[in-house]
């Protein structure tokens, strides 16, 4: 497939700095275009249970409203991040925003779990469009000394969209219904786009070609559902659902022979030579898990064991929503002087214990003393986490990669959580009907905040081993790369031009 690109000879647009009008235009633009699709993967948690009693769906509807639409953006996000960096960034991610608005569209429309469940797929896609883009435009538009600061704002506003969508969707829920938790999306739509096409730059990587890689793009996208419906399915143990599970492992071996093999692979293997990348992204996976598998069954918990309305389990995230606010854009220039070994190691421990503090709600749980302490606990713990992350994946891979460093990383989240919200319900001995019923649902619940527990814990785990902290000393002052992963400190050393290199 051959797309036509722009000319590569097109000189980029100068970088801008943060604090100017363009600057801040950038970072409103790729705010509203994340937030739209971090807002989504959280506020359509809270509207579950109505969206059951509505269409009467079982568990495995509900699983599959979330995943549907994980299910696409994350076996497709990789194509977009491809697709940004070789046809232009603002391009691709208008086109995504656009895209997405139409999918929230026939959601809120939908008649039946069908419709909603195939329009959640169509949501994905253009998440996968304007995901990576969202980040690769700030990688590539904004000047090199105001990145970390900008990833922290980009880190704290997102964060401040995937956590107010419990609450912004609790209040729809209760009031004008669960379809405008969908509908929502299309006036933001509406702001986002003529922002972008005025104010945004246009950028590509010069180097980038027009083929696309179609069997990547498939075979991953099918190994995933295959292995998603698996899950789900499994307790009917059929053998059309184990079939599903075996061909799924054997389409994801051949997505990595394809991909290896390829002259222009939509996953460049060499990419993964920078140890830090590979890293921080089994760290991703590790905690992206436990964070998906969270948010999905706590609201359940809330409303179907402790009685709360739609309203008061979105509200009961708040105190996460403020701590991102606060310090998430702190926490990425922390990063910056410190080094990434910390902070995502500390930020998966507070996770933890933030999840275990969870055991404690209960049928008639007290926000106060149950509730807000795991709240503020796991919030303190995605402070410190997901700025540095954010940071150190980009920073890891050659600019000119950028979209394709943060599709990678956005897959692994994404996969993460697709498999997560698939296999937890399994693992915990959630049946069909458990949403409806709250001593079924609440002993499963326990079972399934030690598993996310242990999935932080080895994201921690991972950090501490395989990350270093980056050589800032030894370095040239103006060098802000994280040039080491566990090698020791190099030595300045001279250019042809006499001046000191990192």
């Amino acid at each position: 497939m051959t797309v036509p690109a722009e000319s590569p000879d097109t000189p980029p647009a100068p970088a801008v700095a943060l604090a100017s009008a363009r600057g801040r235009w950038i970072l409103l633009t790729t705010v509203l275009g994340s937030t739209m699709a971090m807002l989504d993967g959280t506020v359509v948690n809270v509207a579950l249970p109505r969206i059951g009693e509505d269409l009467d769906a079982d568990l495995a509807v509900l699983q599959w409203t979330v995943n549907a639409y994980l299910l696409t953006l994350a076996g497709l996000i990789l194509v977009g991040g491809s697709l940004s960096d070789r046809f232009g960034r603002r391009r691709i991610f208008t086109l995504g925003v656009v895209w997405f608005a139409v999918g929230s569209l026939l959601c809120g429309i939908a008649p039946n779990a069908g419709v909603l469940i195939a329009a959640r797929a169509l949501q994905g896609i253009g998440g996968a469009l304007l995901a990576p883009g969202s980040l690769a435009l700030i990688q590539a538009s904004i000047r090199a000394d105001d990145r970390g600061r900008a990833i922290g704002l980009w880190s704290g506003f997102g964060g401040v969209g995937a956590a107010v969508g419990p609450f912004l969707g609790g209040w729809l829920v209760d009031g004008p219904g669960w379809r405008w938790v969908f509908l929502l999306n299309v006036p933001l739509a509406a702001v986002c786009v003529p922002v972008a096409l005025r104010h945004v730059p246009e950028s590509r990587d010069a180097q980038a070609h027009g083929r696309f890689d179609v069997a990547g793009a498939a075979l991953g996208a099918s190994a995933l559902g295959l292995v998603t419906y698996a899950l789900i399915e499994a307790r009917s143990g059929s053998p059309a659902v184990m079939a599903a599970a075996v061909l799924g492992v054997l389409l994801g071996a051949a997505f990595v022979y394809v991909e290896r093999r390829r002259a222009d692979p939509m996953v460049p293997p060499d990419i993964f030579a920078s140890r830090l990348f590979t890293a921080v992204n089994l760290v991703t996976l590790c905690v992206y898990a436990a964070i998906g598998g969270f948010f999905f069954l706590v609201v359940l918990q809330l409303q179907v064991v402790s009685g709360y309305s739609a309203l008061a389990a979105g509200a009961a995230m708040l105190p996460t929503t403020l701590l991102m606010l606060l310090l998430s854009a702190r926490s990425g220039e922390l990063g910056e002087r410190i080094g990434p070994r910390i902070p995502l190691t500390v930020g998966p421990l507070l996770c933890a214990a933030g999840t275990l503090l969870m055991l404690r709600v209960g049928p008639a749980a007290s926000y106060v003393t149950d509730v807000l302490p795991a709240m503020v606990v796991l919030g303190m713990g995605l402070v410190a986490l997901v700025a540095p992350l954010t940071s150190t994946v980009l920073a890891s891979v050659d600019p000119g990669r950028a979209g394709l460093a943060s599709g990678i990383n956005n897959a692994a989240a994404r996969v993460a959580g697709l498999l997560a919200v698939a296999a937890l319900p399994l693992l915990s001995g959630m049946g069909p009907e458990s949403y409806r019923s709250a001593t079924q649902f609440d002993a499963a619940f326990g079972r399934a905040m030690l598993w996310c527990t242990g999935a932080f814990l080895a994201g921690a785990a991972v950090a501490w081993a395989t990350v270093r902290s980056p050589v800032s000393k030894a370095c040239h002052p103006q060098c802000r790369t994280y040039c080491a992963v566990s090698a020791p400190p190099l030595e300045p050393r001279e250019r042809g031009d006499g001046t000191a290199a990192g």
